[in-house]
């Protein structure tokens, strides 16, 4: 419970910061050009009876002609919004579109500044991130395990020694260049390289690749694609734990678990997972007692000698120990940065994350891709367990730019549907009617509200053990 409420906290406070800070961006051009913002709201405030939905509600600023705009925070947290007059938006106020237009009001206004205040979300969502990500770099500097520098090399799964790698090759790079860290920059190169370089036992060598490898299909496949090599060294045990009573000791070595042998914590975690779904099976205790109860080989680190133990794992299928963390392993490297530097190094790691993420939406419009879909549970699992400032602020970078990129999309009831009407006028010199428009903002917000649906019944069906 405890995680839960971490995790939660770190979520909501990145999301409220988000919400306020883009519709913020639409105020500010909204106000800039003497627009009347009517309502500014973090959270939606939808009405139950006769209550309007509020939680903090106030009068403040008057902006135009002695209109003054209502702050408020709703009780729905699922986002914001900022109410302008005279634009149809997800709040479908038909009844002021009828009244003859004010000067005040967003219709009345030129297409150029319609555009300046559509886009000011977007701007200020995206041009945050690139800032939180420069002003990470500078404050932590960029610390990651340089993937050349893994000397155990990678464990493959079966596809991928199908292409020709074999376990414990170190990858350098493709065409592309070379690989950085072990991050999902280095599948996506992997994905369409037609070359990999390698060191293959101290011997440097070319691999040919298909240059079309399906990204989805090498993340989500159990094992994926690969993963730093772990041997399967014990680091620590913990206490009370069957580990303790077995007396094993820091530095024994894993040798095999039921019958197959381990030749990593890679393979330790995948054998122990194929035990996890024959748990789930299990309709007896003593069905799952059986399959908890097996054998595992241990190299004895201090008497050189190797045991075969019979031990029962508890119900999670844990034996009870700390397996060797990569940072044991190897050398991080670190690169600091100064004020001025942070900025192109923030920009350029922002660019970046955006590229890979437009990218891999090629993957959504598949079954697969569908089910990859995650909600706010899905989002809310990546922040840290612990409350953790350097990956708050890169969570919330990387929201920010999804947020940025969604809202850009021509979809009506987005940022980016308004968009595209108000370049089709720009083009044409002509309106779209706003009956059309009101009959788009209503297909657009089903397709919203429906994807929504989607995510977050994944997560769900996740949550539930059915995906």
């Amino acid at each position: 419970m405890e995680v839960f409420i971490i995790r939660l906290l770190q979520f909501m406070l990145s999301i409220s910061l988000l919400v306020l800070l883009h519709e913020g961006g639409h105020f500010f051009f909204a106000r800039l050009f003497g627009v009347w913002v009517e309502k500014f709201y973090l959270f939606f405030d939808v009405k139950l009876g006769k209550w309007d939905g509020s939680i903090v509600k106030t009068k403040a600023d008057k902006l135009v002609e002695g209109k003054t705009t209502q702050y408020g925070i709703g009780w729905l947290p699922l986002g914001g919004y900022c109410k302008i007059a005279g634009m149809i938006d997800e709040s479908f106020d038909t009844e002021q579109m009828k009244q003859p237009a004010k000067s005040w009001e967003f219709r009345t206004k030129p297409a150029w500044q319609r555009l300046l205040i559509m886009t000011g979300g977007v701007m200020v969502n995206f041009l945050l991130a690139l800032f939180i990500y420069s002003m990470v770099l500078f404050t932590w500097g960029d610390q990651y395990f340089k993937v050349s520098d893994m000397t155990e090399g990678m464990k493959f799964n079966s596809e991928a020694k199908a292409l020709g790698f074999h376990d414990h090759d170190v990858l350098i790079g493709t065409e592309q260049g070379d690989f950085k860290d072990f991050s999902a920059d280095l599948f996506r190169d992997l994905a369409v390289a037609h070359q990999v370089r390698l060191v293959r036992q101290g011997q440097q060598m070319t691999l040919s690749l298909p240059g079309n490898l399906n990204l989805l299909d090498m993340l989500k496949s159990d094992p994926t694609f690969c993963r730093p090599f772990i041997p399967a060294v014990i680091d620590s045990i913990m206490p009370g734990t069957e580990a303790e009573r077995l007396h094993l000791a820091k530095g024994d070595t894993v040798k095999a678990i039921g019958g197959k042998t381990i030749d990593s914590w890679n393979e330790y975690t995948y054998q122990t997972g194929i035990l996890s779904d024959m748990l789930a099976a299990a309709t007896t205790a003593d069905d799952s007692l059986q399959i908890r109860s097996t054998h595992i080989v241990v190299a004895r680190a201090t008497q050189g000698v190797t045991d075969t133990l019979a031990v029962t794992l508890d119900k999670e299928l844990h034996l009870g120990v700390v397996q060797l963390p990569l940072y044991k392993l190897y050398q991080p490297t670190k690169v600091e940065y100064g004020f001025l530097e942070s900025f192109p190094a923030g920009i350029s790691y922002g660019l970046n994350v955006l590229g890979g993420y437009v990218g891999d939406l090629k993957y959504l419009f598949s079954a697969d891709g569908a089910k990859s879909l995650g909600g706010f549970g899905a989002i809310g699992s990546l922040f840290p367990p612990v409350w953790d400032w350097h990956m708050f602020w890169l969570m919330t970078a990387f929201l920010s730019i999804i947020l940025a990129f969604m809202n850009i999309l021509p979809i009506p009831a987005l940022d980016g549907g308004h968009v595209l009407f108000l370049i089709y006028e720009m083009l044409t010199g002509r309106k779209p009617s706003e009956k059309f428009m009101i009959g788009a903002e209503y297909v657009g917000f089903g397709i919203v509200i429906l994807l929504m649906v989607v995510a977050n019944l994944n997560d769900i069906l996740r949550w539930l053990g059915y995906m």
